[in-house]
């Protein structure tokens, strides 16, 4: 575990924190006036490696090498020009900081770190760290790479776990969930919708499925992964004889068989390492999924609004009436799609170039 300190005069800046991958859905705005949660669980703190916030750049004022060299491979509106491997924390882990009131950015509901580094070092006014919790944005504090300083908590060290013990806790996250919103006429209220992280897994796992599909039809299984990835897939892949098909695998499944050309898999939430298998099917794509998604997938909760035969049994609790489920088919996080798809090299190849110009005109009801 470590503590980040100033790195101007040394006064601690957080609670002691266990490193973990950065979430998939860290860069996603969801929404209009949304109240979305914190973005990471206390306790944690992940290092995101690319530049974040002002100042920007457009795309016609970047050299294409410059852009390959930074790992974009496509057209993109523009470009941060901010400073790489910024510490991302939940907001209530920092100690010793103040709010710089003048650098409250363009936000509406809160702040958006538009303005740059808003929260000081308490002790020396150092600029620190950035707090985001404006509508739309998953709530953080981006500690400075500059700023602070890591510094390893003697005694205290957190092993990950391993596959089989993640799998036994078992932390699985449902498809849809209640989403809260700001300015309603008696104060917040909520609606009932997919869940944001399942469309941001979603428009990653799409990016990569596309590359996968190497121009040619795709099959996923059918059930919840279908509704997820099938329409999309449909719509943006050509139809024709050879179709690639794609399962899903990972820890305590059965192996894949030879002729499986697509592994949707889980990312180890700790380490960021992506499961992979062993035998015939290690030649095949794996296409990255949160554990917590993955392991839904693969083991459905039941939703079933009467008893399959009988009545309840009366040691059984539950809500009444059940939650409802939302009112449109699923539809995958452009942006993350987009996000993703541009940063692999594939990208570069004519057919997916061509997905890539037809995302604008693509309808919203699937993309």
């Amino acid at each position: 575990m470590f503590v980040f300190i100033c790195a101007g005069c040394g006064a601690e800046l957080t609670i002691p924190l266990s490193q973990v991958s950065l979430p998939c859905h860290a860069r996603q705005t969801y929404g209009n006036g949304v109240q979305l949660p914190v973005l990471m669980e206390s306790g944690t703190f992940a290092v995101d490696p690319d530049p974040w916030g002002g100042p920007w750049r457009m795309w016609d004022a970047i050299d294409p090498g410059e852009a390959e060299a930074r790992g974009i491979h496509a057209p993109v509106h523009a470009l941060s020009d901010g400073t790489p491997g910024a510490i991302v924390i939940a907001p209530g882990d920092v100690r010793g900081t103040r709010l710089i009131p003048e650098k409250r950015g363009g936000s509406c509901c809160g702040l958006d770190g538009a303005d740059g580094p808003n929260m000081a070092c308490e002790a020396c006014d150092l600029p620190v760290a950035t707090r985001v919790d404006d509508c739309s944005l998953w709530q953080a504090v981006r500690l400075s790479s500059a700023g602070v300083r890591r510094v390893l908590v003697e005694g205290v060290h957190t092993a990950p776990y391993s596959w089989a013990e993640l799998v036994e806790r078992g932390e699985s996250r449902p498809p849809f969930e209640a989403i809260g919103t700001w300015g309603g006429r008696l104060g917040p209220s909520h609606y009932w919708s997919w869940s944001p992280q399942w469309e941001a897994a979603a428009g990653q796992a799409l990016a990569h499925l596309l590359v996968a599909s190497k121009g040619q039809p795709v099959k996923v299984p059918d059930g919840l992964t279908a509704d997820v990835f099938q329409r999309a897939l449909d719509a943006m892949l050509p139809a024709g004889p050879l179709t690639r098909r794609a399962v899903l695998a990972g820890p305590g499944e059965p192996s894949p068989s030879a002729d499986v050309d697509i592994l949707l898999v889980p990312v180890h939430p700790q380490t960021g390492k992506t499961w992979t298998p062993a035998g015939p099917a290690a030649s095949a794509y794996p296409v990255p999924l949160p554990l917590e998604v993955w392991l839904w997938l693969v083991s459905p909760e039941p939703y079933l609004p009467v008893p399959a035969s009988g009545a309840i049994p009366q040691d059984v609790l539950r809500d009444d009436p059940l939650p409802p489920r939302p009112a449109y088919l699923f539809r995958v996080d452009r942006g993350m799609f987009h996000h993703t798809l541009v940063r692999l090299p594939a990208v570069r190849s004519p057919w997916m170039r061509t997905i890539l110009e037809n995302l604008q005109g693509r309808s919203a009801d699937i993309l």
